[in-house]
Order: C-alpha cells, then sequence, then structure tokens
C-alpha cells in the first residue's frame, strides 16, 4: 500500500490491512509496518493502540503480534489459521468418540471447529454450541439437530458469552463435551481469560465424559487463569508433534491421552 493511497483511504481501511498483515505473518516491527504503509512510526503506534484496545493484536516494545501470551489470546481469525494441520489431525481422532444418537456440545475453539466439519458422518446428533461459526456450518447439515447457546456476543473470539451462555449450559446435560485450551501444564489446562473461563467451566460440568483438544503448541505452557485439573477429563488427545517430555507429564500426572498423527 502506497503512502498516497494509505492517506486517501483512511485510518479505518490501514488498521483493517495492518490487522490481515499481522494475522498472516504472526509478528511484526512497528518499522516495518511503518515502510510497508507508507505513514510514519507515530501513526503506526496509533494504529497498534487502537488494535490493541479492541484486543486484536499484543504491542511489544519495537513491534507488535498476533501471537498468544500467558494474558493474551489471539483473535480468533488468526487461531483460524495456526496449527491446522494439527488441529485436523487430533479432530480425526476425536470424532471416533461421537455415536450417532449422543448429544454433543462444543466450545468456541478452532480444534473443535475442525471435529465440527467431521459430524455430518455420525448422524443423528444433537450438537450444542456457542462458536457462531460452528453454529453456521452446522446449520443446514441433514441429521444433526443444533442448538445454539444465546449469551453476550463476543467478536473476539465470534462466540456467545457471559451470563445468559453459563446459565443456558447448566439447564443441560450432555453425553461428551469436547474442549480446547490455551495451555497446559502442571495437570491443569489453562486459559488467558476469566469469561471464557467460566463457559468452560460450566460446558464440562454439564457433560457425563469430557475430551481435551490440545494441539502440541499449548503443552508445557500456563496462562492466567486454572480452567480445571486434568482429571476431569476421560481423555486429552494431542498430535504428533508433541515432545517426549510433554508426553511425560502427562503420563506423571497419571492421564488419558492419545497422539494423533499428522
Amino acid at each position: 500500500m502506497t503512502k498516497e493511497l494509505s492517506g486517501r483511504r483512511g485510518p479505518e481501511v490501514r488498521r483493517q490491512a495492518i490487522t490481515d498483515h499481522v494475522l498472516s505473518v504472526g509478528s511484526v516491527t512497528a518499522g516495518d509496518l511503518a515502510e510497508r504503509f507508507g505513514v510514519s512510526i507515530m501513526t503506526i503506534h496509533r494504529d497498534l493502540d487502537e488494535l490493541e484496545r479492541q484486543g486484536i493484536v499484543r504491542k511489544y516494545r519495537g513491534g507488535v503480534t498476533a501471537q498468544p501470551s500467558g494474558v493474551f489470546e489471539s483473535n480468533v481469525a488468526y487461531r483460524m489459521k495456526s496449527m491446522q494441520p494439527a488441529k485436523d489431525a487430533i479432530a480425526e481422532k476425536a470424532v471416533r468418540l461421537v455415536e450417532p444418537g449422543m448429544a454433543v456440545m462444543l466450545d468456541d475453539s478452532t480444534t473443535t471447529l475442525a471435529l465440527a466439519r467431521r459430524l455430518g458422518d455420525v448422524t443423528p446428533l444433537t450438537v450444542i454450541t456457542n462458536f457462531l461459526e460452528t453454529t453456521t456450518l452446522l446449520a443446514r447439515e441433514p441429521g444433526i439437530r443444533l442448538m445454539a447457546l444465546g449469551g453476550e456476543y463476543d467478536s473476539l473470539h465470534d462466540s456467545f458469552l457471559g451470563v445468559s451462555c453459563v446459565d443456558a449450559i447448566a439447564a443441560l446435560q450432555v453425553d461428551l463435551c469436547f474442549v480446547s485450551t490455551s495451555a497446559v501444564s502442571g495437570g491443569f489446562a489453562y486459559h488467558q481469560e476469566q469469561h471464557i473461563v467460566s463457559v468452560k467451566r460450566a460446558m464440562l460440568e454439564a457433560a457425563a465424559r469430557n475430551v481435551l483438544l490440545v494441539d502440541h503448541s499449548k503443552l508445557g505452557r500456563v496462562a492466567l487463569h486454572r480452567v480445571a485439573p486434568l482429571s476431569v477429563f476421560d481423555r486429552v488427545i494431542v498430535d504428533d508433534g508433541a515432545s517426549a517430555e510433554a508426553l511425560r507429564e502427562l503420563d506423571e500426572h497419571k492421564v488419558t491421552y492419545e497422539v494423533a498423527t499428522t
């Protein structure tokens, strides 16, 4: 984008272009962005301040990133692109646990979205979710009775959250619940955001059996909030990128797990 074009089209268009670029590459310096978009460093920092305020990116000294930290979960658009082969492999393993006639709950993770893409082959099913992307995907799927959980829409997660969502979950009892979290370490699953944690915990309480789906990038990491001990999960499914050390830690905590081949 040239300086002339950037100025003519305005800050909102430039910020969207910055967002698309950061989500694509993961991390970038402010200097690189200033050169790419033909504007001053001060202008770029104002743009990045606004994008950080919206929760889309995270600033650090000299640059910006869409990658997660212990207190920052990546925007859903970034998560949709990351670790896709691993998520597909995990989903292929997870779908074998689903049987026709079940009631299945899926959280708002992109890993369970990969599983949702495979549920049309295991019908009839009742599927409950708070993730708009999963709702849209399954809305016209023959043989699936779809239940969308209400609540306050959160655009950064593309899902419905809050007290209304938790209350709706508490009124249900399902056969199987699949969730993912941002980090797993020391026998616990973690997530960065409290309002996400409350929904995941309610889902785990509402299910007869729980399955945790996590790609290897989340193992050996912690985040701000503990979601639950790994003992509440009947099974953990990881991909074969998991290190021997990470798998050894699961063994030490007596976690039942499966490794999916990518």
